[in-house]
């Protein structure tokens, strides 16, 4: 009897954990699982983007072990998901105003120069899209060689981003300094139950 009981405990602490639920954050479901490039990435927080009062987007990240701190998610140097849907209908011009601003708040000059032909191959990449709705999705996913790749609504869009530090300085657009919203901040780095 005490033979199986220990087989059992062992049998409970090695199984994998209960399969996490979706989360939905303003009417948009974020799985607790995506996949990058064959490597599973679990949810590691959503929230929503409001700018003046309005419902801008929902955004969920990815990652493959929950991190909690900021600067370990910058960091971090593995396979990593954002996705975020619209919830009003935008150009994707003035989604992509709204990334360099961001990247602009939370990096000095020569940082910026530095990010400058990623940040015009995202860019133009996203103008390319022109009109997007609510309930489009955008996805930028930070590939296992540190590569950005962009996805619209499941497509691909322009080549990966080859700079190994474009990534970590999108991610500043939410998790550095001047973060974009301080509550998505906290929602993002906030592990769903």
């Amino acid at each position: 009897m005490i033979r199986f009981a220990r087989i059992l405990l062992t049998a409970v602490l090695l199984s994998p954990p209960l399969a996490q639920a979706a989360v939905t954050v303003g009417n948009v479901e974020f799985p607790p699982q995506q996949t990058v490039q064959q490597r599973a990435l679990a949810l590691n927080g959503a929230g929503l983007r409001t700018r003046l009062g309005f419902k801008v987007y929902a955004m969920g990240l990815y990652l493959r072990a929950p991190l909690d701190d900021a600067a370990a998610i910058i960091g971090d140097k593995g396979e990593k998901r954002i996705r975020i849907v619209l919830t009003r209908d935008l150009e994707a011009r003035q989604f992509g105003d709204a990334l360099l601003t961001g990247l602009e708040k939370n990096h000095d000059t020569a940082a910026l120069g530095a990010l400058r032909p990623a940040t015009d191959a995202l860019l133009a990449a996203l103008n390319a899209v022109g009109e997007v709705k609510s309930g489009t999705e955008i996805v930028l996913d930070r590939l296992g060689n540190g590569a950005t790749r962009l996805l619209v609504d499941g497509q691909q869009r322009g080549d990966d981003i080859t700079d190994t530090h474009f990534y970590p300085a999108l991610l500043r657009v939410w998790f550095g300094e001047r973060p974009a919203d301080s509550e998505l901040r906290d929602a993002l780095l906030k592990k769903p139950q």
